[in-house]
């Protein structure tokens, strides 16, 4: 339900200021007993690395309360990391059971997405690979994920950051082995984590095997597979690239292939059989290894209009997704069929805990109700809810994101995947203007993310509130920056190597001086896990906690929300009589604001928020999570 009204004060009404520190060491000590299953013994540990491993060549991060709850008053980190964050641009203009029951434990998970190559290195080339990854899950068990789904790991032609897939049952040498899979797999269960690959199946590598033989030989049965067209003058129809230019190329007999992304990428013709038989093979595969389930890219794509007819209009990038311009590319009827045989597939297996395998589809549509069509009982479990991805740091913007996703999916009887971040947009902190005030509204969205019904996507780094890097133009390598003559300043600078410590390229390789395989901007180290596990007041220890109380607390997770605003303050409602009450009221103003406290704080984006005489003082850009218990 969304509803306007006019309860909130512009004035100040005078508080104690909220005290936290208690609360985090208390959390702390407490999630890390249940992890380790010593109900606070206080033994102190080290996971990191594979067992047995004597070596030391891993990196490896303590994780016990010790190590990692706050030990003093609340210091000075945070203006520290905000003079880091402040030094970036602001925003430029584009030219195991979460809640629920094992079952059904992806309706409200929280899943972590991670870019491999640049999330840890542990092999020192300054790539991110496998075993980096299998070192650092005890950080995701600590901050407090369900699920973590990684990026592409297959051997690749390098065109796309690992989405121009090779061979989809083996990995890429630079990543590790299909046993470092296995591996990772069973210490993530471990460690109560689910995980979730990769699978690219709109395209292949120019390199695929497919495609090498269909070009070799056009009246080969491989060359049935790909979307061709004869020979021409001028390419078959006016569909362009997502990347820039045409998506047609030719082959050296002169006949044109489609490619709806880079020219390395092919588009796989799925009105072939043999198509579908093999990616149905590539899921067997990696779900008797132990996977959780599937991000499936580009979800929306696979079939094309077989007339191959003109696009009535262009895409731009500014819109919410694709629509009606672009009706003979995207979100063909045939598509559901795969999604409802793929959902077959993955419900006949029985996952960690008794759980279901599960399937989140990339669906980039303008139309919510399209999007919410691929989740439909039968299809996939989850489809991702861009708007707040998009939409500028604004109460109406965000309240009609939050409602019109809320209302399509609640339509089909599907959870919402909410997205503030992910590996295709800039950083939330420099999206919502950069420098302190971008981190500060960064914060404040992510508790309002958290505190929504369904299940919230993270991606790597937003933890630590990382801003947009500049990447210099000789060092890019997204093919978005190539494609369009450094028109668009591509991907790259969201996908910088993680921070883990003070120690050289920020702890990313461990302790070896290796250069990372994307250029890591100064004081970067300033942002580390290392310096902000150690600060009560940073954004590691809000997301940290606000994981915490989510699983904590009745009223969060499951069930639904009701969403208010007014003028500049959004409100969302959870809970009722039976489960307790939240309410997360967000201030996206210029102005501090009071709204009502009838419970208790449990949360706030800031220090400077304070609570008294039954109302909370919100300065701008600021959230905060009120509490009531149930009644009896």
């Amino acid at each position: 339900m969304h509803t306007e009204h006019d309860g909130f004060q512009r004035a100040s009404p005078p508080g104690d200021r909220v005290e936290w520190e208690g609360l985090e060491r208390a959390i702390a000590e407490r999630e890390l007993a249940l992890l380790d299953g010593t109900a606070g013994d206080g033994d102190e540990s080290e996971i990191g690395g594979p067992a047995g491993d004597p070596s030391g060549r891993y990196p490896r991060m303590a994780t016990t309360a010790t190590d990692l709850a706050p030990l003093a008053a609340p210091s000075a980190g945070l203006p520290r990391q905000r003079a880091v964050c402040g030094s970036a641009p602001a925003a430029l203009p584009d030219v195991l059971v979460a809640g629920g029951t094992a079952d059904g434990w992806w309706r409200d998970a929280v899943v972590y997405q991670v870019y491999l190559r640049s999330f840890a290195d542990a092999d020192a080339d300054g790539v991110g690979d496998l075993a980096g990854l299998r070192a650092r899950l005890p950080h995701l068990a600590w901050l407090g994920v369900d699920a973590l789904w990684i990026t592409p790991h297959y051997p690749s032609g390098g065109a796309d950051g690992g989405y121009d897939v090779c061979d989809y049952r083996d990995v890429d040498p630079e990543l590790g082995t299909v046993d470092d899979v296995r591996l990772l797999v069973e210490d993530a269960h471990a460690l109560g984590l689910r995980v979730l690959l990769d699978v690219v199946p709109n395209h292949t590598s120019d390199r695929h095997p497919w495609f090498e033989a269909a070009l070799a030989d056009p009246s080969s049965e491989h060359a049935r597979k790909y979307v061709f067209a004869p020979a021409s003058p001028e390419p078959p129809n006016n569909w362009v690239s997502l990347f820039g230019g045409s998506a047609w190329s030719r082959t050296p007999d002169g006949r044109w292939y489609l490619h709806l992304f880079s020219p390395e990428q092919p588009d796989l013709d799925w009105r072939e059989p043999s198509v579908a038989e093999d990616f149905e093979e590539t899921l067997r595969f990696w779900l008797d290894l132990g996977v959780d389930g599937f991000r499936v890219d580009v979800a929306y794509g696979l079939f094309k209009d077989p007339e191959l007819r003109d696009n009535p209009g262009t895409y731009s990038p500014t819109l919410f997704g694709h629509g009606d311009e672009q009706r003979h590319t995207w979100d063909q009827a045939e598509v559901h069929t795969v999604w409802r045989r793929w959902r077959a597939l993955v419900d006949s297996y029985e996952g960690t805990g008794g759980g279901r395998r599960m399937l989140v589809g990339e669906v980039c549509l303008a139309d919510l109700d399209r999007v919410a069509a691929y989740v439909r009982p039968d299809e996939m479990h989850q489809a991702f809810a861009f708007r707040l991805l998009k939409s500028p740091w604004d109460a109406a913007s965000f309240a009609e994101g939050v409602c019109s996703a809320l209302t399509a999916f609640d339509r089909v009887g599907a959870p919402v995947s909410w997205v503030l971040g992910n590996h295709d947009k800039d950083r939330q902190v420099t999206r919502f203007g950069g420098g302190a005030h971008g981190l500060s509204r960064a914060r404040a969205a992510a508790m309002l993310v958290l505190a929504l019904p369904g299940s919230p996507y993270l991606y790597a780094g937003e933890e630590l509130g990382l801003p947009q890097v500049v990447v210099p133009d000789e060092a890019k390598q997204d093919p978005i920056f190539h494609r369009s003559g450094g028109l668009r300043a591509g991907r790259d600078g969201c996908r910088i190597p993680m921070p883990w410590s003070t120690g050289p390229a920020a702890g990313f390789s461990g302790e070896r001086a290796v250069e990372p395989w994307l250029p890591q901007p100064e004081a970067w180290d300033e942002l580390s896990v290392e310096r902000q596990a150690q600060d009560p007041t940073s954004t590691l220890w809000l997301y940290r906690t606000a994981l915490v109380l989510r699983r904590e607390l009745r009223a969060l997770g499951g069930g639904r929300a009701s969403v208010e605003r007014s003028g500049d303050v959004l409100a969302v409602h959870r809970g009722d009589e039976a489960t307790g009450s939240l309410t997360c009221w967000v201030n996206m103003g210029h102005e501090a604001v009071a709204v009502p406290c009838a419970g208790d704080v449990v949360l706030a984006s800031e220090e400077s928020v304070t609570a008294g005489d039954g109302w909370v003082h919100l300065p701008a850009s600021t959230a905060v999570w009120v509490s009531e218990p149930a009644r009896a």
